[in-house]
């Protein structure tokens, strides 16, 4: 009888109408996410004027955000993993959307901070929608889609920006916190029409359910699948044998045909995972990949942070003189803008080096590439250089986030992947947790030296990571 498999059945039909309705779906999550992220430029200078809290209190306001997601990436991984991805999707949707929008009626700063903090819970769920569309991707262009895919997060981050230039020049803060939550509430209507991962429906022995998303696929991309019957292959116990190099372990098995059993697919996903990711196969990719997410997000969201807090820091402690609150608020709105943009190019230059020279290779160049731009702002530079190196740091700063959002998933086999990726994705929140003291008490502080040269530090350790990844998933199959 034949066979074929997902991956068979996705290269047959290719990207279409389909995928481009999973696109726009995960796009309009993954631009969610970035909204909520972005707004932290914006939250703590206002909140700071409104209840006079301290540098900080105010850098608590960005952290416990990024200490929210940390356990909301690896929650929602769990249960991605073990009840599926349109389960992980709609749960984390619902639980953003609604503490989002209470977060605006906050009446004090405590009760801020906390439900800021399952604000960042729910949105630790943004790399389920990841692994999610990936997983519709045929292998041979897979790392062109998932930069036009990041072209939402760009979105997002211009569109928050955009929106706290309007909103807050007239309204306050609260305003400003209750729009962002607006693309949650658009994913909700269009739940009901969402397809679940064939990969994860094989994986739990669904086979049935996993030929009908595949036919629905067919129909709307006006294609056929392979003949023959759906089959799903596994790694085998045999595979899993102490004499097997990690390289090995890693490629996708498509030699021979296994048996997914019940007993199997009651244990895929969740806390059986672990075993699994720390196991000597996937421990040398697992450990590398949560410090290379670490300095990742440590460097972006920094980042993001360092646009608000540097130009105003080079004045004050320059000079010791304290500019207007609405100088202070036009130049931030700009200068938060002109970096957001610099996401596009950063993306081109990601989409360019990816296909041509591998996840790996491209990952390392922009981490190094990142280090070089952030180098003169150890010294005090005039605003216009400032946001010129800020600008190309950003650009290289989310070129490398964007290849690393690729390859994570693509590492993990189906049965742990959002599992896997969660926790990687937990990890790098840590970062984010960690470059508040860094952006904003060390510069507040007038160490602004000390803060660049830790950031300087940490991204040379994420480009030496790089090249030692085990193995280049270009042009790869997803397990």
């Amino acid at each position: 009888m034949e066979t074929y498999t997902i991956d068979d059945a996705l290269t047959a039909m290719g990207f279409g109408k389909f995928q481009g309705l999973v696109l726009a779906y995960a796009g309009m999550g993954w631009a969610a996410e970035s909204m909520e992220l972005m707004l932290l430029s914006f939250l703590g200078p206002s909140v700071r004027e409104e209840w006079n809290v301290s540098a900080e209190n105010e850098s608590l306001l960005s952290s416990v955000v990024f200490a929210g997601m940390l356990i909301g990436a690896c929650t929602w991984g769990f249960v991605s993993d073990k009840y599926g991805r349109r389960t992980g999707l709609l749960c984390s949707t619902l639980f953003t959307s609604g503490v989002g929008f209470l977060s605006a009626l906050s009446p004090s700063y405590l009760c801020l901070v906390t439900l800021r903090f399952l604000v960042g819970v729910g949105v630790g769920g943004g790399h389920v929608f990841t692994s999610w569309f990936l997983e519709f991707v045929p292998a041979r262009n897979r790392g062109t889609w998932m930069v036009i895919f990041s072209l939402f997060w760009t979105v997002g981050t211009v569109l928050e920006a955009s929106l706290a230039w309007v909103v807050l020049s007239s309204l306050n803060w609260r305003w400003l916190l209750a729009l962002s939550t607006l693309p949650c509430f658009l994913l909700l209507p269009f739940f009901g029409v969402t397809p679940e991962s064939p990969r994860y429906l094989c994986v739990q022995n669904r086979m049935s359910d996993a030929t009908v998303v595949l036919e629905r696929m067919a129909n709307a991309n006006q294609s056929a699948l392979p003949p023959g019957v759906l089959t799903y292959h596994p790694e085998t116990k045999g595979d899993h044998n102490t004499h097997s190099s990690e390289n090995e372990y890693l490629l996708p098995v498509r030699e021979k045909e296994c048996t997914v059993d019940n007993a199997m697919s009651s244990k895929s996903g969740g806390i059986a995972a672990l075993p699994e990711l720390l196991s000597h196969k996937l421990l040398r990719s697992t450990l590398l990949l949560w410090f290379v997410f670490y300095a990742n997000s440590f460097a972006y969201y920094g980042l993001v942070l360092l646009t608000s807090e540097l130009s105003d820091a080079n004045r004050s402690c320059t000079s010791g003189v304290i500019f207007e609150a609405h100088q202070k608020d036009a130049n931030l709105y700009k200068d938060t803008f002109i970096t957001s943009l610099a996401e596009i190019p950063g993306l081109i230059l990601s989409a360019v080096l990816v296909d041509w020279f591998g996840r790996k290779a491209s990952m390392w160049f922009m981490m190094f590439a990142c280090c070089a731009f952030l180098g003169p702002l150890v010294l005090h530079q005039n605003e216009l250089l400032t946001t010129i190196l800020l600008f190309g740091a950003r650009a290289c700063a989310m070129g490398s986030f964007t290849v690393l959002c690729l390859y994570a998933p693509e590492v993990y086999p189906t049965s742990v992947r959002s599992t896997g990726v969660g926790i990687a994705t937990a990890i790098g929140r840590v970062g984010g947790v960690v470059c508040p003291l860094v952006a904003v008490a060390m510069l507040r502080s007038c160490h602004q030296m000390e803060a660049l040269m830790v950031f300087e530090l940490v991204l040379c350790l994420a480009g030496a990571a790089c090249f030692l990844f085990p193995v280049e998933t270009k042009g790869r199959d997803m397990e």
